[in-house]
């Protein structure tokens, strides 16, 4: 474990910086770091979180001065230097090319176009974007197809276990949950994100981003959706 780090996590609730407080909940970590909650999105209504960090964008992992910004690489950095590899799928090990590929799918692929889908389809549909915006629903839909077919014989998508491969996906999945493309789940999608809703970690992460936000005096701007 890299004991003595100061680590410093910016977030807003429910936004990919679940994926973050979520696996820090899992390695029992949330008293390790400090977290701060801000108003979403942060660069309409915390300008002053410009000078943490100048996208604009969460999470934002501050680490002993050095900034990340991405939140499956963040996911990878805890995993790799905390836990002792729970979470992780080691170098060498024969799942390590398809964790990787499938961490980075999470964000790279099946996030973008939820987060396009969004600001089209529900933020911007006055502006006559509603059709584009579906458009990238679909999308994002038959992005699925990938992670169906790696769960029709496995419980997790990687070396037989839980791994921050499927915070990262998982993730995705619950976000469609919230923004209106739960439809595009398959029953066997629908049934993989109910197990991972299920687990302790995941109720821990909502509820640590939701004290926080409260304390923090953060109200009806915790959440993302119109």
């Amino acid at each position: 474990m890299d004991e003595g780090k100061y680590m410093r996590l910016y977030s807003c609730a429910a936004s990919r910086g679940l994926r973050v407080t979520w696996t820090l909940a899992e390695l029992g970590m949330t008293d390790a770091v400090e977290l701060v909650m801000l108003p979403f999105p942060p660069r309409a209504h915390d300008k002053g979180y410009f000078a943490v960090n100048p996208l604009g964008t969460v999470p934002a992992l501050e680490v002993d001065g050095e900034l990340m910004t991405e939140s499956s690489a963040i996911c990878q950095y805890l995993a790799e230097n905390f836990g002792a590899g729970a979470l992780g799928v080691a170098p060498g090990s024969a799942e390590r090319a398809p964790f990787l590929d499938l961490l980075h799918h999470a964000d790279a692929t099946l996030t973008f176009p939820q987060t396009v889908y969004m600001r089209f389809a529900l933020f911007e549909r006055d502006k006559g974007l509603g059709e584009a915006g579906e458009a990238y629903g679909t999308w994002f839909a038959r992005r699925l197809q990938k992670i169906d077919a790696r769960l029709a014989t496995r419980e997790y998508l990687c070396a037989a276990r839980f791994t921050i491969a499927d915070i990262a996906i998982g993730y995705a999945l619950y976000l469609a949950t919230r923004i209106g493309l739960s439809h595009h789940l398959s029953p066997r999608l629908v049934e993989y994100l109910g197990q991972l809703q299920a687990r302790a970690g995941f109720g821990a992460a909502l509820a640590w981003e939701k004290d926080t936000a409260h304390r923090a005096g953060i109200g009806n701007l915790t959440n993302f959706l119109p």
